[in-house]
């Protein structure tokens, strides 16, 4: 059964599945989103348990006003992270950039486990939670989801999305087209890092404690998972496939120790029964054509 809990969790696993799609929608295999969402959550977690300004009330409340404002404040410091690293690793393709930025994550999980003030491999602990129950932070999650999707549909019709679009289909043909590859890349890395670090500060007063292990390797194979059950066409394929997988071990635990297998087997076999992921191009192409022969039919 989905309770409000397991629900924000998917929530937020759709909104990583998002953050990995940006880069593969501008063409690079980026796997930076946990260094980004690990960043945000730190920065979360550290002001409101050490700066009294954005900190907890005398009563215990959190104010709604410091949660939005760590919202924005984990995505800025990653997407600055971004602007600087980017610059760097976009000069890399293919395995290239995947290698690079899995490195980034380590440097970034390293750092955080190593920092006097991050709590080490413990971490921070006793996070102040602005919902005393799972179901409030629904809205902020949902908001958040939709307005990363609003994001990349706008891009589908701007100028910016189009030229990412042409970067996946043949950089050196986007180029040739005077489309400058690298701040349209660049664009792309620093709005997956923005979306990844608000996730984290989300998602350390959810979980009410946040330390290194949330941004790690095995975290970034888990959102690239996502994105390849979901399908990479569309930003609507890694919102799929972050919920599914998400929900899925918790929807396995009756099974038992059984149920990592499981979990295991539907990642293994996902791509070998959908090549193209869940959400494929012929599927949104039907999709577009019963909308519009929708809109053509006369109403009653």
């Amino acid at each position: 059964m989905i309770d409000n809990g397991l629900l924000v969790q998917m929530l937020i696993g759709a909104l990583l599945g998002v953050s990995v799609y940006l880069p593969l929608a501008a063409g690079q295999l980026s796997l930076a989103t946990p260094a980004f969402y690990a960043v945000g959550g730190t920065l979360a977690a550290l002001l409101s348990t050490t700066w009294p300004a954005l900190g907890a009330d005398a009563d215990g409340s959190f104010p709604l006003a410091s949660f939005l404002l760590e919202l924005l404040l984990g995505g800025l410091l990653a997407g600055v992270l971004a602007l600087l690293v980017g610059r760097l690793v976009l000069r890399l393709q293919g395995i290239y950039l995947a290698i690079a930025t899995i490195a980034l994550v380590e440097i970034v999980r390293v750092a955080i486990l190593n920092l006097p003030f991050t709590g080490g491999a413990i971490g921070i602990f006793g996070i102040p939670q602005p919902f005393p129950t799972a179901v409030g932070y629904l809205l902020p999650a949902l908001g958040l989801l939709a307005l990363a999707g609003w994001v990349c549909q706008r891009l589908e019709v701007m100028p910016l999305g189009r030229a990412m679009a042409a970067i996946r289909n043949d950089e050196l043909a986007a180029s040739c087209m005077g489309i400058d590859t690298t701040r349209v890349k660049l664009t792309a890395f620093v709005l997956s890092a923005v979306l990844a670090g608000s996730t984290g500060a989300l998602a350390a007063h959810f979980l009410n404690t946040w330390n290194a292990r949330q941004g790690s390797f095995d975290t970034a194979v888990t959102m690239l998972a996502f994105v390849i059950l979901g399908g990479s066409r569309s930003w609507l394929g890694p919102v799929l496939g972050g919920l599914l997988l998400t929900a899925l071990p918790e929807l396995l635990r009756p099974v038992g120790d059984g149920r990592l297998v499981l979990f295991g087997l539907v990642i293994l076999l996902g791509p070998s029964v959908f090549p193209q992921g869940l959400i494929t191009p012929g599927l949104l192409e039907r999709l577009g054509r019963l909308g519009e022969r929708a809109e053509r039919e006369p109403q009653p």
